[in-house]
């Protein structure tokens, strides 16, 4: 059962929040890094391509909180499924989001992979074919495009308007004592609170996923170095 629902858009620091919430014993977190490295989860979200009702509760069977897309996306439903359930709708400067995911697309769906690739990669490639018309799908529902998700968001300026509209949009739907909305670059203290946990003693609030160590890390796969998970503990 879920009992935390991210509704952020990805690249608003969901790989973070994954990373924190799994700190706090709120994990397993699904995130879109579970799906694209899980043919089983990959193969029940792309069922959802074209608008079928979603089983979530096998679904989300072995998680106990959401972020990123496509658990995001669907972030109203899930708010109706668990009504116990917090939400934090994680933001972040819309042009930065924006250029953080033309980068997102360019190294990952857009990208020429050959035939020749490692058999990592080339499950991580059919992951991301399979996935790619339920992504098309939350494209035209979440920024109002018909243009493939491969090919790249919308201009800023629509693609900025959508964000701030989905921001809007969760604010009004949900009562404050539900909601939380977050920049994780305010660290552990209103996220504890707002969950009523402790802040970990010691620890800096973790910062994952950058354009950096995405690029590096599909460099790796595409290299046969296999798939590393940024989630891991560190040794």
């Amino acid at each position: 059962m879920l009992t935390v629902i991210g509704a952020g858009f990805p690249r608003t620091g969901t790989s973070s929040m994954k990373a924190a919430l799994q700190r706090l014993a709120l994990g397993p977190c699904h995130h879109m890094f579970d799906v694209m490295t899980n043919p089983g989860l990959t193969q029940k979200w792309a069922a959802l391509a074209t608008g079928d009702t979603a089983d979530w509760e096998h679904l989300f069977e072995g998680f106990r909180s959401a972020v990123d897309w496509p658990a995001s996306h669907f972030w109203r439903e899930l708010a109706a499924t668990y009504p116990a359930a917090k939400v934090i709708l994680t933001v972040r400067d819309p042009h930065a989001w924006y250029a953080s995911m033309q980068t997102l697309i360019a190294n990952g769906p857009a990208r020429q992979l050959s035939e020749n690739m490692p058999p990592e990669a080339a499950d991580l490639y059919r992951s991301m074919v399979t996935m790619s018309p339920l992504l098309d799908r939350m494209v035209r529902e979440a920024l109002d495009s018909d243009r493939p998700f491969r090919e790249g968001l919308p201009d800023e300026k629509a693609a900025i308007a959508a964000f701030e509209r989905h921001t809007a949009t969760v604010k009004e739907s949900l009562p404050p004592e539900r909601l939380l909305v977050f920049d994780v670059r305010e660290g552990w203290e209103p996220l504890c609170r707002f969950l009523g946990v402790d802040v970990p003693a010691g620890e800096p609030f973790p910062h994952l996923n950058d354009g950096k160590s995405m690029r590096e890390a599909l460099e790796r796969v595409l290299s046969g170095g296999g798939i590393v998970s940024p989630f891991a503990p560190k040794d």
